[in-house]
């Protein structure tokens, strides 16, 4: 599905985890499930090459650590408003998207309106 960018969206994280199904990483906060964003934990790498807010679907929790059941990448596209995405997969909120330039990321979908067929442009 299209989407047209309705707010602009920057990337804060520079580091974020980008792990493989199996990779072992270590828990921290748990998103409140009462808030916008339910379901989300956030994960460090354990070479420390990354971090990020992961579905706690995909994560086997161990305490305080965990196995992550797929691969995963917690980067989030930069994008301005007016800009044209594809949407993949809807999780928590967020969507893993495509942009124009073929560069994939997560946005949350509050700053997505659906594209009608007639306005899609890529």
């Amino acid at each position: 599905m299209k989407y047209i960018i309705r707010e602009n969206h920057k990337n804060d994280n520079l580091s974020p985890i980008i792990v493989l199904k199996g990779s072992k990483v270590k828990l921290g906060e748990h998103s409140n499930d009462n808030g916008p964003w339910p379901n989300w934990v956030y994960c460090y790498s354990l070479d420390g090459n990354g971090e990020g807010w992961t579905p706690i679907q995909i994560i086997h929790i161990e305490e305080n650590s965990g196995t992550v059941l797929e691969d995963y990448s917690a980067y989030e596209l930069e994008v301005n408003q007016n800009d044209i995405v594809e949407g993949y997969n809807e999780l928590n909120g967020w969507i893993w998207c495509r942009n124009e330039h073929n560069i994939y990321g997560w946005l949350p979908i509050n700053k997505l309106d659906e594209l009608k067929k007639k306005q899609e442009l890529f």
